[in-house]
């Protein structure tokens, strides 16, 4: 096959629930696969349909916010693992570095340029098709109309690893034609961003246009990312080290299943037993002392963030097809096996016992602002206190007048300082709030969830507060 015969094709398998990307790029006949999630079976699944064989699993960087399966894929298929040079790990894999080039045949090979900033070893990889080169693989260094963050390593490394990251973009927009595609792996929603994606898709000569690394001098683009930066989920903290030494194949099978007796015995427990169906059923009637995070929404990065890591997660879902799909999702991040699972729903398991059923009262910010004029609508309770569980910097662009701000995240451990009385409690969208309002009706509060999009708030009348001070 000649290189006028062939066309470089290359595939994005998304994980939408994490917001990052990973790619399968091949000829027709051979692969090269980047940056995999843990769940392979959709590589090896893709590959077969395509027809072509993966000789090549290639990392951008050891990541923080999901277990790789660049091992076990490379393992199962033979392929040659691409790692950093300068990462210590704890398995075979061939090592690369700044300026090596990685021949897959005689119409594919990536070219490795350093790209710190992310990480201090980060890599992109530039791929060549037979007319030069297609796009490049550029992980968590330049995204669409941003790049990853710089703190995932500490605060006292954020500064310098921005400066890198600046200069990293920099470089990678000298090496490469306008038209070049750019394939980041972060940036759809993931928590590795700077900031979040502003488009499906990009090139060099577009980035040229809107990313601030290429539009801003380095101290501007220094201050300004650093500025915006958030809190990360705790569980990034373990993800790093679980990738430094190689996971193994993941395991989906189905996991133990509880009867309507266990169930009650890990909720007396205080044991983290989770809803998946949507908040909207989950406030019509649920099982008494479960918690609300619908598969939905994002369940993993939520639920990962804030249960203890470690502690025993029990999955219920409407089928058998839900608990799966959530299984997958928290193998992603680590938590590799529920405790238990349950499929149906409240009536089953609480075994038809009535008094083990609960509903959640909702509400919307028209509610909240006919009850702050002095109108509480017919059958809820009057609002003693307003939570917001945004993030800090969502709250800082504006809030509720009155409103008090604990995140999400930090509300497991900060429920004594929610005021007393009846709760209504809101987010941005309602997915958040539900999984709070859970939260404090476990803990015996009385409370009102607020299913209603924040932008909602001015239009009902509610005052907004633009505060750039901390809460």
């Amino acid at each position: 096959m000649t290189g006028v015969d062939v066309e470089i094709d290359v595939q994005v398998v998304e994980t939408s629930s994490l917001g990052d990307r990973s790619y399968l790029a091949h000829d027709g006949r051979v692969a090269v696969v980047v940056d995999p999630q843990r769940d392979i079976d959709r590589i090896l699944a893709l590959a077969g349909r395509l027809g072509v064989r993966i000789t090549h699993v290639a990392e951008t960087h050891l990541h923080n916010d999901y277990v790789s399966g660049g091992l076990a894929l490379a393992r199962v298929t033979g392929a040659r693992y691409l790692v950093a040079a300068a990462d210590e790990v704890g398995f075979e894999r061939t090592p690369v570095a700044d300026g090596d080039e990685v021949a897959m045949s005689d119409s594919m090979r990536l070219r490795v340029v350093a790209a710190p900033g992310h990480t201090f070893h980060h890599l992109s990889y530039v791929l060549d098709g037979p007319d030069g080169p297609v796009g490049v693989f550029t992980g968590g260094s330049l995204l669409f109309g941003t790049t990853g963050r710089t703190d995932l390593l500490g605060q006292r490394h954020a500064h310098t690893l921005a400066e890198q990251q600046h200069a990293s973009v920099r470089r990678l927009a000298d090496l490469l034609p306008d038209g070049a595609q750019v394939w980041p792996t972060h940036g759809f929603g993931s928590f590795c961003s700077a900031t979040q994606s502003d488009a499906p898709a990009s090139t060099i000569g577009r980035e040229r246009q809107v990313n601030p690394a290429l539009r801003l001098e380095t101290d501007a683009f220094v201050t300004e990312i650093l500025a915006g930066l958030d809190a990360y989920p705790a569980y990034y903290a373990h993800m790093g080290a679980r990738n430094v030494d190689g996971a193994a194949l993941i395991d989906l099978t189905p996991a133990h299943r509880a009867d309507p007796a266990e169930l009650r015995g890990r909720i007396g427990a205080g044991e983290w037993v989770i809803d998946l169906r949507s908040r909207k059923a989950f406030a019509h009637r649920h099982l008494t002392g479960t918690l609300s995070f619908g598969l939905d929404g994002p369940m993993s990065t939520w639920l990962g963030w804030m249960a203890p890591w470690g502690a025993p997660i029990t999955l219920l879902g409407e089928s058998e097809q839900q608990v799966a799909d959530a299984q997958r999702e928290l193998a992603r991040i680590g938590i590799d096996r529920p405790a238990a699972t349950a499929t149906g729903g409240p009536d089953g398991w609480a075994a038809g016992e009535e008094h083990h059923i609960a509903a959640l009262t909702t509400a919307t910010f028209v509610d909240l602002a006919a009850a702050r004029a002095g109108t509480v609508p017919p059958g809820l309770p009057a609002p003693d206190a307003v939570l917001d569980v945004r993030m800090g910097n969502e709250w800082r662009s504006g809030h509720l007048d009155d409103a008090v701000h604990l995140p999400l995240p930090e509300l497991p451990a900060r429920l004594d300082e929610v005021p007393a009385g009846t709760v209504w409690v809101h987010c941005g969208s309602g997915y958040r709030a539900a999984a709070a309002s859970s939260l404090l009706q476990r803990a015996g509060r009385q409370v009102v969830h607020l299913d209603d999009a924040y932008a909602n708030a001015a239009h009902a009348g509610l005052t907004i507060v633009d505060d750039k001070e901390t809460s």
